[in-house]
């Protein structure tokens, strides 16, 4: 079911800076600079959509957003202290100004020419995904919401420059997978009957059918150049840690074997199947799996303290567990920590993989980085 925009009331602040401009590290005549970015995915990418539902998933409270400077330490809905990877790579791309979040108010007229963020905190490949939390915006929704937009780039540009403009100028980011098993086969009591019948195997089977179309719904409407992540190794965030009862070194196995199994089927998807399929189009497999797990095995070598505890976290009985808000306890130096709460990276954390998708190897990005990506 498609969610319409909501009326809810979030500060002035929360979007002041939405239609801004931000240093670039591009020059200002460089030609190849990203002129859009659209964004679909989860709470490591969502921007503030949630800030417009009526939903239990959302990062509007301090100190959430306490180092992202255009909100001048505000909540903007992001969950995480500053920027998001999605926010980072667009601006060492070129990109003149933040994808503004789908649901809002502003999100219309010449703001979209810079792109549009459609992540959602809790959101997830398949439609049951995420349902702990009543609302979210599933990877379903959010290719809704982009064929509006694409309607709205044909009356912006005109049919011939609108379709040359996001095939040529824009990227599409696709960060989701994550909550399909967080928040759906692994939550305990809302999915024990569906593991009874629902294999593994058969799971992913489903995850990978659904983003399978989703991609060539967006290649229809004329996205060329993807850039799609494969899941990270969950079974190592904090919140898995704490509710497992784990030491620093330990992780969750299965939550992780889930993960490793759903990244080998969609590295097939995208550089065998769409490669030969959709011709025309280009698809980047970031390997966050691995990059985060060499956060995580080697935080010292980053100039971390740890990998293990959150900067903003719940103390006592319900540790790791609560999502960071005004009453979470406060890390006194957040660069130090590689997780932000007890699911989300921290803004240094951010920058490193960010880094690694821009100017990577094939270690962690194929068949090229980002960079290479943005000039074809």
């Amino acid at each position: 079911m498609t969610m319409n925009k909501a009326n809810y009331f979030v500060p002035f602040f929360v979007f002041l800076f939405i239609g801004s401009r931000f240093s670039i590290v591009a020059s200002a005549g460089d030609q190849n600079a990203l002129a859009a970015s659209f964004v679909f995915g989860d709470s490591l990418v969502d921007a503030g959509n949630n800030n417009y539902l009526q939903t239990l998933s959302r990062a509007n409270s301090p100190p959430n957003g306490i180092d992202f400077k255009p909100s001048r330490g505000n909540p903007t809905g992001r969950f995480t202290n500053g920027r998001t990877i999605a926010d980072i790579v667009g601006e060492k791309l070129g990109q003149p100004s933040y994808a503004v979040p789908y649901l809002a108010p502003n999100a219309s007229g010449e703001a979209l020419l810079n792109g549009v963020n459609y992540a959602s905190g809790g959101g997830g490949i398949l439609n049951a995904t995420g349902s702990v939390f009543v609302n979210r915006l599933g990877m379903d929704i959010q290719v809704d919401y982009f064929t509006i937009t694409r309607k709205q780039f044909d009356k912006l540009l005109g049919e011939d420059k609108a379709r040359d403009y996001i095939r040529k100028k824009s990227l599409f980011s696709i960060v989701i997978g994550s909550n399909d098993f967080l928040n759906n086969y692994l939550v305990p009591f809302v999915a024990a009957q569906a593991r009874l019948t629902q294999t593994p195997e058969i799971f992913v089977d489903d995850m990978i059918s659904h983003l399978r179309n989703q991609l060539k719904r967006l290649y229809d409407m004329d996205a060329r150049k993807f850039v799609v992540g494969n899941v990270a190794p969950i079974g190592c965030i904090p919140y898995q840690k704490s509710i497992n009862q784990l030491n620093d070194k330990q992780c969750v196995d299965l939550a992780n074997k889930l993960a490793l199994q759903y990244n080998a089927r969609l590295k097939d998807l995208l550089m065998v199947e769409l490669k030969d399929s959709l011709k025309d189009a280009h698809f980047v497999y970031a390997n966050v799996y691995d990059l985060f797990m060499d956060l995580i095995v080697n935080f010292k070598d980053y100039g971390f303290r740890t990998a293990s505890e959150a900067c903003c976290e719940t103390r006592g009985r319900l540790a790791g567990i609560l999502p960071c808000g005004p009453t979470s306890s406060l890390c006194t130096d957040r660069s130090k920590h590689v997780f932000w709460d007890a699911y989300h990276p921290s803004e240094a954390a951010n920058l490193l993989i960010a880094d690694k998708l821009l100017y990577g190897d094939s270690k962690f990005v194929t068949p090229f980085n980002l960079l290479h990506l943005r000039d074809l």
